[in-house]
């Protein structure tokens, strides 16, 4: 299906479009909140300032392939069910992800930087490697971001908002976390966070849950730790916090 042919249906009023292939379509700025999108290939489509607030993505794919990219600059997703969702190396940059539904998604190498995924729901996700850095004009927004689980290894979250966040049992090895900003990690809960060799120099841990977490190999050169919960938690060193 081409774009003129799916713009024409949607117009009359067709809103399921699941399992349909709309490879390299693009739907640039076009109104599509509410579509039904779940089980679509949509791979390396342009859907930049796309609105698909509360759209259903269950399974859909909208991953970037060595062919071209899929575009999602600044598209609106607030509430999106993108469950188990293929996203990987999709540029979202300064997408909004409120509420988003992205539990077991796929963003691997995806580009997130400046998005705001404020209260988004990100159990399991694959993000190993995404870059959360921030964008010229805004900061990548976890804040109450459901992470439990998540794969984030190798992420770059240097200047993501992580307030409230919560990361337990997430997998964040080699993952680049360090920042001076002093409310970055505003009661964060990294319980049992899988942190080795992760980059937390110059972070301020103040208040933050680490009980159980492993930080074996961890960079923590200037990192303020003042009333961090270390119980039980691996040390750089390998030895276990009382």
């Amino acid at each position: 299906m081409d774009a003129d042919e799916f713009l024409r249906r949607y117009a009359a009023g067709e809103r399921n479009f699941s399992n349909t292939k709309l490879v390299g379509i693009s739907l640039r700025e076009v109104n599509l909140v509410g579509v039904n999108f779940s089980s679509a290939n949509l791979s390396n489509s342009d859907l930049r300032e796309a609105r698909l607030g509360q759209a259903n993505l269950f399974q859909a794919n909208l991953e970037s392939t060595n062919l071209s990219e899929t575009i999602l600059w600044g598209a609106d997703l607030s509430e999106a069910y993108l469950h188990r969702a293929e996203l990987r190396e999709a540029d979202l940059s300064g997408a909004k992800l409120i509420k988003a539904f992205l539990e077991e998604a796929k963003l691997a190498k995806a580009i997130l930087n400046g998005a705001d995924l404020r209260g988004a729901n990100l159990v399991n996700a694959m993000l190993f490697a995404a870059d959360f850095s921030p964008s010229s004009d805004r900061q990548t927004n976890l804040k109450e971001a459901i992470l439990r689980g998540a794969e984030l290894s190798y992420a770059y979250l240097s200047g993501a908002r992580l307030h409230r966040a919560n990361l337990d049992g997430a997998k964040l090895c080699r993952s680049i976390l360090g920042n001076w900003k002093k409310d970055k990690f505003y009661q964060t809960d990294l319980s049992e966070a899988s942190l080795q060799g992760a980059d937390l120099s110059y972070a301020d841990l103040t208040g933050v849950n680490l009980q159980k977490a492993n930080l074996r190999g961890a960079d923590l050169t200037r990192t303020i730790l003042t009333d961090t919960n270390l119980k039980g938690a691996v040390m750089p060193d390998g030895t276990i916090h009382d």
